[in-house]
């Protein structure tokens, strides 16, 4: 193929590529393997650990030549067919003991990563972090202090799932101390990433672009929530889940007929990068 007519899919997890189940609609797949059949690129964009994420594209079976993975919300491009890690983004130790004393003076669960494992100290080794583990496919380590972390991890996350107020405060306190050094924004009602300055699906999409020599104009983005607002307005074509938020309807240039349960991905394929219908995306 012609890398002038070559285009990439940035594409979402949660509420977009996959049904409230977790799992992959049939005619989501079939699109997805006509694209790659055809030269076309694939790339999971998603905030979950990159161990996560890889699972989830060996379970949807986006492991050939040209599938990709954006995980931790931009922290590390990773390519899921030579397996291995493109670039990785971290965060200053210092930051990682300070953001962690502070959540623990106030109450908030925060955890951080390492290598494919969630890792808190006893304070929040509760029911949150093993919810959280269940859901994503990973494992806890529990250390008696964060200062005992050797290695810079690539976020931190905020998680209340029962009221946003903390959540909103501790946004404000680190502005007031770590302008410049790091990002922080919410990927869902209940979590705020905490990233280094810059980080997001936006310039990911953009770094990746640029890695698989395919010009912004030839990218498509999918998502449905506020952590996807960047990468759906940095892409050539930014497109919406029709079951996404209002504040991220509001940045698409095109939202879809169909749900994340009704193969909306399939719709979006056919009518953007393969200009043909598929059977999940048919009345």
């Amino acid at each position: 193929m012609d890398t002038k007519k070559r285009k990439a899919l940035f594409l979402d997890l949660d509420g977009t590529l996959l049904t409230d189940d977790k799992m992959i609609p049939q005619g989501n797949r079939d699109a997805i393997d006509e694209m790659l059949r055809q030269g076309h690129s694939v790339i999971i964009a998603t905030g979950r650990p990159l161990s996560s994420a890889v699972l989830q594209a060996e379970r949807l079976g986006l492991t050939s030549r040209g599938c990709y993975i954006i995980a931790f919300n931009g922290g590390v491009l990773y390519d899921t067919f030579e397996r291995r890690v493109i670039y990785r983004s971290t965060i200053p130790l210092d930051f990682v003991r300070k953001a962690f004393a502070e959540a623990n003076r106030r109450g908030i669960h925060i955890q951080t990563y390492r290598d494919d494992r969630v890792i808190v100290e006893p304070a929040g080794d509760d029911g949150i972090v093993r919810q959280y583990c269940s859901r994503m496919l990973v494992e806890e380590e529990v250390i008696p202090d964060i200062a005992l972390l050797d290695e810079e991890p690539v976020k931190m996350l905020i998680i209340d799932p029962d009221d946003t107020g903390p959540l909103h405060s501790f946004r404000e306190w680190i502005g007031t101390w770590a302008d410049g050094v790091l990002d922080t924004f919410f990927s869902s009602s209940e979590y705020v990433e905490i990233v280094s300055k810059g980080l997001n699906k936006g310039n990911a999409l953009l770094q990746m672009a640029d890695i698989l020599g395919i010009d912004r104009s030839d990218t498509v983005a999918a998502g449905d929530a506020a952590n996807d607002i960047s990468m759906i307005e940095a892409a050539g074509l930014g497109c919406v889940m029709c079951n996404g938020t209002d504040d991220v309807k509001s940045v698409a240039d095109y939202v879809t007929e169909r749900d994340n349960n009704n193969c909306g991905v399939a719709e979006i394929i056919g009518k953007f990068i393969l200009e043909r219908q598929f059977a999940g995306d048919q009345d």
